[in-house]
């Protein structure tokens, strides 16, 4: 999948997962979860030890049916390696030039993150396809809002406070698409075993968008 395909199915999905999870043997039922419910853009943080190595296995077991991004990327060496995985995107919490340049360099999707108007605005000219807003728990819609009221070419995509409750006030900001940490990835469940917690966040989260769609 090329870069525009990516960054189309984002867009149009607007729900990307980001699953922080303990333990390797976590990421197959936690991603057939997301995908049972609705949930097609997953995140693997680099949190999980040793995420690269399972992803050439995830792909290639359920690949055309995701679009698989990699999070908490630091610096450009770390998103290189990310990107030889066979990650779909890159994503960090942080600006950094290097892995902006990474990801250009392989015509790969990325986000880098920011939080005030000055740092939103620069991740874009440093070539960031979507500028992760973070933490936006800390910000709200409104926040977002008025950022892209003076800048609406912007694409962006808060992570952090999201809700089946907010998911319409955060889309009808202007948001790109959105991250969602606990609120669909509950990590409770997770360790217990009851995965069907995970399927049904998502089948309520994507119901929410839809509902939000038709009500535009």
């Amino acid at each position: 999948m090329n870069k525009k395909d990516v960054l189309q199915v984002i867009g149009s999905r607007k729900l990307v997962a980001v699953v922080r999870v303990d333990s390797p043997d976590q990421i197959n039922p936690t991603v057939d979860a997301l995908l049972e419910g609705g949930v097609h853009v997953i995140e693997l943080t680099m949190t999980i030890p040793n995420v690269l190595e399972h992803i050439p296995a995830l792909i290639n077991r359920v690949g055309s049916d995701m679009v698989l991004g990699v999070g908490s990327v630091l610096n450009g060496e770390t998103a290189q390696k990310v990107v030889d995985a066979g990650s779909n995107f890159i994503v960090s919490p942080v600006m950094k030039a290097d892995i902006v340049q990474t990801a250009i360099k392989n015509d790969v999707a990325v986000s880098v993150g920011a939080f005030s108007p000055t740092e939103i605005q620069t991740a874009w000219e440093l070539g960031s396809d979507v500028v992760k807003v973070f933490p936006a728990d800390l910000l709200g819609p409104s926040y977002i809002k008025a950022v892209k009221a003076p800048m609406p070419h912007l694409r962006l995509l808060p992570t952090g406070g999201v809700t089946v409750q907010n998911v319409g006030q955060w889309l009808s900001a202007g948001t790109f698409a959105l991250g969602l940490c606990s609120a669909l990835v509950d990590i409770k469940a997770i360790r217990s075993g009851n995965y069907a917690v995970l399927t049904q966040n998502a089948r309520d989260l994507v119901a929410a968008v839809r509902e939000w769609e038709t009500s535009k």
